[in-house]
């Protein structure tokens, strides 16, 4: 980037771009045009945009079911994602991955995955082969809360802790594992803390502050680089939504969701652009490029073909 303004301008057009997109899958959604299910990260957008600012183009990615902010912070193209959220041919994995099966070689995108926890142990074993390749790629690894309850968790992190792997684990705590709140699932209020149990390094960020995300990502992809091993971040966030969109979200107050929402990601980044020096038309006309990107890339997908397994999903989009 040219210089500090025109990276924050990049850094909140991303975030805008992944808003945008799950508000678009949202919409679809709700009128029936998408084949499964969806579950959205609105709200965690800072997390997916500040940890990509801290990595290299060709260090890997793995990803959850909650995966399209993650593809889009690596630069997946939003055409080709909504292809394959909407089962068409153009799409990453040419539609039958969908959403929660999707993979991106080509941006170093080893995938996203249905399974609570599925993720880990496959970047566990990825950090080990760059390793043992001598390479100097780093693997940044996604999961939430509820994963770290389970068993995949713990083995791959002390495997990662004997074997020294350049592994970046982080654990996007929204609170609920499905609808089951973190005070009911474990007896610790930072699962960080859990790293503590593999010798291996820790940080607590908040996930709602994308520069905070960034220089705790940094630190832990600059150790990973020199050799130092992995790092468990608990970066803490919040998802407006519910778990997937059957989820009418009756186990949390709307107090609590207000709580959080003061403390949205993209309203609190235009306070940084403007404190910078860009000016309110500039950030306007941000968001209708954002907005327009993503209609673009809906107009896309809905004239592309549907991918050939899929064509009993066809909804009537056309």
């Amino acid at each position: 980037m040219e210089n500090k303004i025109e990276l924050l301008r990049h850094y909140f057009f991303k975030m805008l771009l992944i808003r945008k997109f799950e508000e678009k899958i949202d919409w679809l959604f709700a009128r029936s045009l998408l084949p499964g299910t969806a579950h959205l990260c609105i709200g965690q957008e800072a997390v997916a945009v500040g940890a990509m600012a801290a990595i290299n183009e060709d260090d890997l990615i793995i990803s959850t079911h909650r995966g399209h902010g993650h593809l889009l912070a690596k630069d997946a193209d939003p055409r080709r994602l909504m292809c394959e959220v909407m089962g068409r041919e153009p799409g990453y994995c040419k539609g039958i991955g969908g959403t929660q099966h999707l993979c991106a070689l080509e941006i170093s995108f080893l995938g996203t995955n249905g399974i609570t926890a599925g993720g880990i142990p496959v970047a566990t074993g990825a950090g080990l082969a760059l390793k043992l390749q001598k390479k100097n790629q780093i693997v940044l690894c996604f999961f939430g809360d509820g994963a770290t309850n389970q068993g995949t968790f713990h083995e791959s992190l002390n495997m990662a802790s004997i074997w020294n792997v350049p592994v970046v684990y982080i654990c996007e705590n929204n609170l609920y594992a499905m609808s089951t709140p973190q005070a009911e699932s474990m007896n610790i209020e930072n699962i960080a803390q859990r790293a503590s149990s593999y010798n291996i390094a820790s940080s607590i960020v908040d996930g709602m502050d994308l520069l905070k995300v960034k220089d705790s990502v940094g630190q832990a992809v600059n150790r990973a680089r020199k050799g130092e091993g992995p790092t468990l971040i608990e970066a803490k966030t919040y998802r407006y939504c519910g778990h997937s969109k059957s989820d009418r979200r009756k186990y949390r107050s709307k107090k609590e969701e207000g709580e959080w929402e003061k403390r949205d990601p993209i309203i609190n980044f235009k306070d940084i652009l403007l404190k910078a020096g860009v000016n309110q038309s500039e950030i306007d006309d941000l968001e209708e490029k954002a907005k327009g990107q993503i209609e673009i890339s809906f107009e896309f997908a809905r004239n592309s073909p549907f991918a050939d397994s899929r064509k009993i999903f066809k909804t009537g989009v056309d």
